[in-house]
């Protein structure tokens, strides 16, 4: 690893495929609901009503800031599931029950890899200032509280809050800034190399990329000297 710990006196968190997934893109968190759901589609048809759900959050508000994650979830699960029907590959009949069903699905996952994260946090928070720094719809205060985490991050950096996004270097600088720190004493720890660990390393911060399954296979083939593949890898270089 190439890492300079000594300079090191503050950490930014990613949130979303870093805390609730271990590394994994969502959609592959996702995908493997509808799987268990029996929602009978391609991975490819998958992918597009994914895309087009983001694409809808991003150009109307749907998901409010006193929406918790299943709450988000199910909205997110609608809108992909609609679309799939309105392109003839889904019952309109069954959207409730199976939007419902993986909504579910994907919550569990994601409180069970928060909670495998939580000690994790507990320990490094008696170590480090902590700020989390993350593209989402405005309601990540609600989200955190729900995961019984949000106590363990100084200020929170929402892209919703602040009309920045990753891969823009800014959403960092905003992190650091909250950190009271220099970019080189700023460890960002985050689970997309071209939404996370590229930017950081822009503005000068050091990085430890979390890897997981990612959404291209050109991330998957990406290497890069700091990299962990499980969360609790944090303590031993850090803790």
């Amino acid at each position: 690893m190439n890492l300079d710990l000594l300079k090191v006196k503050g950490l930014i968190f990613d949130y979303g495929g870093t805390l609730d997934t271990g590394g994994d893109h969502w959609s592959e968190i996702i995908w493997k609901a509808w799987q268990q759901a029996g929602v009978a589609c391609t991975k490819a048809e998958f992918r597009e009503a994914y895309v087009y759900a983001e694409r809808e959050l991003a150009r109307e508000r749907h998901i409010l800031p006193e929406h918790d994650f299943h709450d988000m979830l199910l909205i997110k699960m609608k809108i992909e599931l609609t679309w799939l029907a309105e392109q003839g590959k889904f019952a309109p009949a069954a959207i409730e029950q199976k939007a419902a069903e993986t909504a579910h699905l994907c919550y569990e996952s994601a409180k069970s890899k928060v909670a495998e994260a939580k000690p994790v946090l507990e320990i490094l928070n008696r170590h480090y200032p902590m700020v989390l720094v993350s593209n989402f719809y405005g309601n990540i205060e609600t989200v955190l509280k729900d995961f019984g985490i949000r106590q363990y991050f100084k200020e929170i950096i929402e892209s919703a809050v602040i009309g920045v996004r990753k891969p823009d270097p800014r959403i960092f600088e905003h992190g650091v800034k909250a950190l009271g720190l220099k970019p080189e004493e700023t460890l960002v720890i985050g689970d997309s190399y071209r939404k996370d660990i590229v930017p950081a390393e822009t503005i000068g911060c050091q990085v430890l990329w979390l890897k997981g399954k990612g959404w291209t296979a050109e991330e998957d083939a990406q290497l890069h000297a700091n990299t962990i593949t499980d969360i609790g890898q944090l303590l031993s270089i850090l803790a």
